[in-house]
């Protein structure tokens, strides 16, 4: 037999042998299922047990909506979840940023909005600066030379807007606080200025209720110095890359369950969301032209 022909034929048996091989593996399990299940990242905002029992009977609530398997994964900060969202395979299917963090997340092509959350009949909020009332500050100005308790880098009204007003005070948060908290949470953030770790600190509108249980005075003790403009809630989004079949499930369910009883009192132990409407990503378009106008680059305050 010539040499080419018995090249060939090796050639032939090689790659005959290789295509065996691939139909003998079993195919991946299907995404949804309890061998796949669909990953659902967020960050606590307050409380972790809560947030995470909050997130565990949404999704149990989904699944006996739509049959599919969603499992919460709870980051430690925001920059987990656009990693998780980031990779490549992708680790996280649907996530729960926070403004800036979702638009940092768009932009590098990792996630698109697709709920935006209702709280109080609004699907914006603002963030509060606040000192203890006996600290004797008074003014943005005044935090000169203070320790800042904030509750995550990435977070929109806990950082970003309160470091951009910092700023717009001639105070720069990188040289001219004396040290940065960060604390891990909303609550964490009012606890350690009322527990006096910190001289100052950020949040959400209005943290300081989410501790009441355990600090009842907390309202006297902690006083905001600052309210920030208003701030787009934080949603659902998606990896780019997940089915628009399964987004669609999901969506549908979640906006179904927000009508009932269990589903509105599972939303609000997980993020205190009283409601969901559907936006695509031109709905952040508005904060996007705030943080044009005070000159901030989205890379820049990663």
């Amino acid at each position: 037999m010539p040499k080419k022909s018995v090249l060939f034929t090796i050639l032939a048996v090689i790659v005959l042998s290789l295509l065996a091989l691939t139909a003998c593996q079993p195919a991946a399990p299907e995404l949804g299922t309890e061998e796949n299940p669909i990953i659902w990242a967020v960050v606590p905002s307050g409380e972790t047990e809560r947030v995470v029992s909050g997130f565990e009977q949404v999704t149990a609530l989904i699944r006996e909506e739509t049959g599919l398997v969603i499992e919460p994964l709870v980051a430690t900060e925001y920059a987990g979840v656009i990693e998780a969202m980031c990779s490549d395979p992708t680790q996280a299917q649907m996530g729960s940023l926070a403004t800036f963090a979702y638009i940092l997340a768009a932009e590098r092509g990792c996630a698109e909005a697709e709920l935006v959350s209702v709280r109080f009949g609004s699907t914006s909020y603002n963030g509060q600066i606040f000192v203890r009332a006996d600290s004797g500050i008074n003014t943005i100005a005044d935090l000169a030379g203070k320790t800042f308790c904030r509750p995550d880098p990435l977070s929109t009204s806990g950082w970003i807007i309160p470091s951009i007003t910092l700023r717009a005070a001639g105070i720069n948060p990188d040289t001219d606080l004396a040290q940065i908290v960060d604390a891990g949470s909303h609550d964490a953030s009012v606890a350690g200025v009322y527990n006096g770790d910190c001289d100052a600190g950020s949040s959400f509108v209005d943290a300081r209720a989410s501790i009441e249980e355990d600090y009842p005075d907390v309202m006297d003790v902690i006083k905001v110095i600052e309210v920030s403009v208003d701030i787009p809630n934080d949603g659902v989004q998606y990896a780019p890359s997940f089915p628009r079949e399964l987004r669609d499930q999901i969506n549908n369910a979640l906006l179904a369950i927000a009508q009932t009883e269990a589903g509105l009192e599972a939303l609000d132990i997980a993020y205190q969301w009283g409601g969901l409407e559907r936006v695509d990503d031109t709905f952040y378009d508005p904060f996007r032209q705030v943080l044009d106008a005070a000159g901030v680059n989205v890379e820049d305050l990663q």
